[in-house]
């Protein structure tokens, strides 16, 4: 099952890629204690880690939600054809993402939204292909919500330092100002309501314009939370933060509030890269959270 509905609101699981992403969880996630790891390999594995090479396994896909008559897509993966010098895994991908999409049935033309959760290089991929030698938007109908906070820190122009290096290079370029230039963007900061189901809110740290998207639909929950976290491990431990946080201190208290409210709600928490059943709903277990029950979607 990749779609299920949350009151008035459909969401359909949409992938890109599933697989190992080349590092051990000592690098993806520095200063996260091995034995807990081991701990948990349990449950962690092989969904979330490989069991054999010890490598993190992640995914990326998009969350198509049709809300009041309006289709809407959260997070756009790495995409297709992608220069990226510096991060050789999402480098010149010929994946048939929008041949999934379509299986979704979603044509490009038909998307009213593009929500980007932050503007990291396997969040924006699709806002844009390849036509010839220009990319151009991917989705022409399409009102592109990005937080102005990341456009601006992401903005070569602007001269920012970021900890991934270089690790983002050419993602502002290809992916992000063509739909800016083309007057499909809207930036948005602190909150923006969507509908009378969808609520966008800053969510710091991870880049300075993390956001996550709140679904609120009758009794239904659900919170669409990017990369506030990487692996269920962070649910476990909430303080650890992956390697690619901006700000670390901020993005474990984002993660801590936002999980805690999730827990207290018995909201769905649905992250970008999670394989698996994709994400789950939580309790709060000690000085951290547990995984109360996974989300109800196939396992990817």
């Amino acid at each position: 099952m990749h779609e299920i509905v949350l009151g008035d609101v459909t969401v359909t699981r949409v992938m890109e890629y599933t697989g190992p992403v080349g590092m051990r969880p000592d690098e993806f996630f520095p200063g996260s204690p091995g034995e807990a790891w081991k701990k948990h390999a349990d449950w962690l594995a092989p969904d979330f880690l490989d069991p054999d090479s010890g490598i993190c396994v992640s995914a990326l896909q998009t969350w198509v939600l049709r809300s009041e008559g309006r289709t809407i897509l959260v997070d756009t993966g790495a995409g297709n054809h992608k220069e990226r010098p510096y991060a050789p895994v999402w480098s010149h991908l010929r994946t048939d993402f929008l041949g999934n999409l379509a299986r979704a049935g979603v044509r490009p033309e038909d998307v009213d939204l593009v929500i980007n959760t932050h503007l990291h290089i396997d969040h924006v991929g699709w806002n844009t292909y390849l036509d010839d030698r220009t990319w151009v938007p991917t989705f022409p109908n399409a009102t592109y919500l990005l937080p102005r906070a990341d456009f601006t820190f992401w903005n070569p122009a602007n001269g920012h330092s970021s900890r991934l290096g270089r690790g983002n290079q050419n993602v502002f370029e290809d992916s992000v100002a063509p739909v800016h230039e083309a007057g499909l963007a809207l930036l948005w900061e602190d909150r923006h309501r969507i509908d009378k189901n969808l609520t966008l809110e800053a969510a710091p740290g991870h880049t300075p314009g993390s956001s996550v998207l709140s679904l609120a639909s009758g009794t239904d929950r659900a919170l669409f939370v990017g990369d506030l976290l990487h692996s269920p491990f962070q649910f476990t431990d909430p303080d650890t933060n992956s390697c690619f946080c901006e700000d670390p201190a901020e993005a474990a208290a984002s993660r801590r509030r936002l999980l805690g409210r999730a827990a207290d709600t018995r909201t769905l928490v649905l992250p970008a890269h999670l394989g698996g059943r994709g994400g789950a709903e939580i309790a709060r277990e000690g000085d951290g959270f547990a995984v109360r029950s996974w989300a109800p979607f196939s396992r990817a």
